[in-house]
């Protein structure tokens, strides 16, 4: 018997009903929060450079950026602030030992990750 591709028949109602995409396959807050977070790394580090800094003033944990950068990054450009926000909420920045913003070993890792350890390394 040869399939129709047109019926007059009525359809069976388990082949009708759509099929609901469960809840799990929603992206997961820890991807949205990944993917906003490699994107404010993405901002920081273009802020960076338009404002006369490298990628080394934020991923070597010696450097970071004084208050007064920051409040000068954050009048410059109110998207700073934002990614700060987002940067230490997601713990990937934090202040060392002299008060310096500066990222910790996950946004390093991310920073590299997406930079390529070259582009934010000391040599």
């Amino acid at each position: 018997m040869t399939p129709r591709l047109m019926t007059s028949e009525p359809t069976p109602p388990e082949l009708t009903k759509e099929r609901s995409t469960p809840s799990s396959y929603v992206p997961s807050t820890t991807a949205n929060v990944q993917r906003s977070l490699r994107q404010c790394l993405s901002i920081a580090a273009e802020l960076l450079y338009d404002h006369g800094h490298v990628l080394e003033t934020i991923t070597l944990p010696q450097r970071g950026l004084a208050r007064r950068e920051l409040s000068a990054l954050s009048s410059a450009t109110p998207t700073w602030a934002t990614c700060q926000q987002v940067m230490e909420a997601s713990e990937a920045a934090t202040f060392n030992e002299y008060g310096r913003f500066v990222l910790t070993c996950l946004g390093r890792e991310l920073m590299f990750d997406m930079f390529g350890q070259g582009a934010a390394d000391c040599a």
